[in-house]
C-alpha cells in the first residue's frame, strides 16, 4: 500500500515515480533509510543506486543517500523496476547490435521480435537473445545483465536501448521520465491529413471495452498524459508517410493518436488499419492494396532514431535506422502507385 502522500508513476510499467511530503514531527534520518521504509519491496541498495545517479531529489535539488531528511521536505525519487525474479532462458537467436559498450547496447530490432518473455511469449524474445549474448560474449563483463528502460511493441521494428547495469538504468530512466530524449518514429497512415505539421494529445488508457488496446480521452483522470508531435514527410493520396516526435511515450501511444484522429497506421490490425479504409471501390484497387498489405503484414511503424546523453560519459549520442525492407516496399509501392498512375485512374492493372 502506498502512503497517502505519495504518489506513484508507471511509464511502460519499466520505471516508478514516488513523491513525498515529509511529517512534520519527522526525526532526523538518512534518506535511503527513510525511502526504504516508506517504498514497498525496496532495498536500501536500490535506493542508493537511485541517489547516486541523481534520481532523487530533496527539494528540487539532487540528494545523496546520506542526506537526512528534515520536517517538510518534498522528496522525489524515480525508481526503475529491477530485473524480473523470473529466470530468462539463454537462446542463440540473432539480433542487430548497433552500438555496445560496458554501460549500454543499442539494438535495431526487427519487426515481429517481442522484447521480453510475457503471457504468451516465454522464449524467442529479444531478451532470451540478450542473456545468451551477455553469457557467451561478454566473458569480461560479469556484471552486465540486462535492464530495460524502453520498450517497443512487437511489430514495430526500430531502435531500442538496454542498460547493462543499474547505474545506466537509473540514469537512463530518469531521461525517460524528464523526457529529455529525442525519438523519432516513421509512420504510414491511412488518409489524406489536413495539416503538413501538429500535435495529438490527450489522456490513454486502456480501452474498457477492448484491454488489449489503448484509447485517448479528453478528461485527465480517465488516463495519463500523452503528447505526440508530426509532420507529414510525403503524401499518397490515400495514405501519408509521416514523422513522429513523441514527447511522451505511452504504450501504443502514436497507433492510439492516430486512430483517434481518424488515421490509423496502415495494417494496424489493433487500431482497424487492416481494412481498406480510403479509396474507391475498384477491385483492382482494392488487390493493389492487399498487395501492399502482404508486403507489410504489420502496422507500418519505425523507430527511426534514439539520442539521450550517454549514462556514463555525459555525452549526447545519436542512433538514427534506415527504413526497414517491409516499409521501403510498401512505401515504394504507394509512391510509384501515386505519381505513375494518379489516384484517377484506379481501374488499371496495378
Amino acid at each position: 500500500m502506498i502512503p497517502q502522500n505519495v504518489t506513484a508513476d508507471e511509464n511502460n510499467e519499466l520505471y516508478e515515480h514516488f513523491r513525498f511530503v515529509v511529517d512534520k514531527g519527522q526525526g532526523l534520518i538518512r534518506i535511503d533509510k527513510y525511502l526504504a521504509a516508506k517504498i514497498e519491496n525496496s532495498s536500501r541498495t536500490r535506493i542508493q543506486n537511485a541517489a547516486n545517479a541523481g534520481n532523487i531529489l530533496v527539494n528540487g535539488t539532487a540528494a545523496k543517500p546520506n542526506y537526512r531528511v528534515k520536517p517538510e521536505d518534498v522528496i522525489s525519487i524515480v525508481l526503475p523496476h529491477p530485473p524480473r525474479d523470473t529466470e530468462i532462458y539463454p537462446e542463440n537467436i540473432p539480433f542487430n547490435i548497433v552500438y555496445e559498450d560496458r554501460d549500454i547496447l543499442v539494438v535495431n530490432k526487427e519487426a515481429g521480435m517481442v522484447v521480453h518473455p510475457g503471457h504468451g511469449n516465454f522464449t524467442g524474445t529479444l531478451q532470451n537473445a540478450l542473456v545468451y549474448h551477455f553469457q557467451e560474449n561478454l566473458k569480461d563483463e560479469p556484471d552486465a545483465k540486462v535492464f530495460l528502460v524502453h520498450r517497443i511493441d512487437k511489430d514495430t521494428s526500430g531502435i531500442l536501448l538496454i542498460a547493462k547495469n543499474e547505474i545506466a538504468q537509473n540514469r537512463l530512466a530518469k531521461q525517460f521520465f524528464d523526457h529529455t530524449i529525442d525519438r523519432k518514429y516513421i509512420a504510414l497512415l491511412w488518409g489524406n491529413l489536413a495539416d503538413d505539421e501538429g500535435t495529438i494529445s490527450g489522456f490513454i488508457a486502456r480501452d474498457s471495452r477492448d484491454r488489449l488496446v489503448m484509447k485517448i480521452y479528453q478528461e485527465e483522470e480517465k488516463g495519463r498524459s500523452s503528447v505526440t508531435h508530426y509532420k507529414v514527410i510525403e503524401r499518397f493520396g490515400y495514405v501519408t508517410l509521416v514523422e513522429c516526435v513523441l514527447e511522451t511515450g505511452r504504450t501504443h501511444q502514436i497507433r492510439a493518436h492516430f486512430k483517434h484522429i481518424g488515421h490509423p497506421l496502415f495494417n494496424d490490425e489493433k487500431y482497424g488499419g487492416d481494412e481498406i479504409l480510403k479509396g474507391t471501390t475498384f477491385t483492382k484497387y482494392k488487390q493493389f492494396v492487399q498487395n501492399c498489405f502482404k508486403l507489410i503484414p504489420r502496422q507500418a511503424l519505425h523507430a527511426k532514431s534514439l539520442g539521450f546523453i550517454h549514462p556514463s560519459t555525459g555525452q549526447y549520442i545519436f542512433f538514427d535506422s534506415d527504413y526497414p525492407d517491409d516499409m521501403k516496399a510498401v512505401v515504394e509501392k504507394w509512391r510509384n502507385y501515386s505519381v505513375h498512375k494518379g489516384l484517377e485512374s484506379e481501374g488499371e492493372n496495378n
